[in-house]
């Protein structure tokens, strides 16, 4: 496995995602991902999967200090109080007494984000989370949000049809991390035919390629999802080969702009 290490932690470059997996496919997904070598897991209340996430880590048996546990609070609870609440509820659903990172899920206007941070800032002092992030954040959001808290990380739409290179520069310009999520654009990777080329000579499939791709970037994270068996180990299998500078900057011309998800907090998406 290959780590970034932020804030004086190791974060696992390849995580597990568990975006609409729920009841015993997602604690079974979970429990598989965990016996093939994923330590980074991916949750958010909104998923309403919490607690099917911990069944599958119980009966993984692994132990809490070797695992990275992402969740996200949901954009409506970014008063005081419902941070709290939020949080205090997933820590009883993750059945665990803190979170590795926690991260706003969307950012909403209706809420001044340094009253949020300042109570997210409070809950990491204490003890109940390590590491503060957001999610969809545009890049001038992020900057205002690393200004005002410690945060780590920026999670969104990142694939090779989509450069993000405002968000990574915003990132890195804050010595944050960018976490991937839809990182094989939902699939429309698997007929790309510079990716089915340069998967050939590793004999490696197109999704594999770009997960490689994603995670040989400095400062970037990548949570791909399944609730396949065979999916989850082809996705984790990445790490026994590497791409050239060239074939990196084959992949980065892919980029036309494509987003698939479309903006929850009515802010505009940074141009690429």
């Amino acid at each position: 496995m290959d780590y970034i290490t932020t804030n004086n932690t190791q974060v696992p470059r390849l995580g597990f995602g568990t975006y609409k997996l729920t009841g015993d496919q997602c604690a079974d997904a979970v429990e598989e991902a965990i016996f093939v070598g994923y330590r980074h897991l991916d949750t958010a209340e909104m998923y309403k999967n919490e607690e099917a996430v911990a069944t599958g880590l119980r009966r993984a048996g692994v132990d809490r200090g070797d695992l990275f546990i992402t969740t996200k609070v949901w954009m409506d609870n970014l008063s005081p109080d419902g941070l709290r609440r939020s949080l205090d509820g997933s820590l009883e659903r993750l059945d665990t007494d803190y979170v590795d990172l926690w991260l706003i899920h969307w950012p909403n206007p209706a809420y001044p984000l340094q009253e949020s941070l300042a109570t997210m800032r409070q809950l990491q002092q204490e003890g109940k989370v390590r590491s503060l992030g957001v999610s969809n954040f545009p890049s001038n959001l992020f900057r205002q949000a690393a200004s005002l808290a410690p945060v780590v990380c920026n999670q969104v739409e990142y694939h090779p049809y989509l450069s993000q290179r405002n968000v990574l520069a915003a990132a890195r310009e804050h010595g944050a991390f960018v976490t991937a999520y839809a990182p094989i654009a939902r699939g429309n990777v698997q007929d790309d035919p510079v990716l089915k080329e340069i998967g050939a000579k590793y004999d490696k499939t197109p999704a594999q390629v770009a997960l490689r791709w994603l995670i040989q970037q400095s400062d970037v994270a990548a949570i791909p999802k399944s609730g396949r068996p065979e999916r989850i180990r082809e996705n984790f299998n990445i790490f026994d080969f590497a791409l050239s500078e060239e074939e990196m900057n084959r992949i980065n011309s892919l980029a036309r702009g494509e987003r698939l998800i479309v903006s929850m907090s009515g802010l505009p998406w940074d141009e690429e």
